[in-house]
């Protein structure tokens, strides 16, 4: 699992990017791809899949 930080998230549209916490780029979050509701500045952990455009966060949960 990794982890990072919502960078960015639009409730009304159903996406945004996840910092992870080992650098590198953000990475994309969609709606689908969550277990918890997120905001941004939430901690968060996550899994990584390649998706059309690149690494998609999934299975997004929220670390205490």
């Amino acid at each position: 699992m990794n982890e990072g930080v919502v960078k960015f998230f639009n409730e009304e549209k159903g996406y945004g990017f996840i910092t992870p916490n080992n650098s590198g780029k953000d990475i994309f979050v969609h709606a689908n791809g969550l277990i918890d509701e997120i905001r941004e500045d939430d901690r968060v952990s996550f899994e990584t899949q390649e998706g059309r455009k690149g690494l998609n966060a999934i299975n997004v949960k929220l670390i205490d």
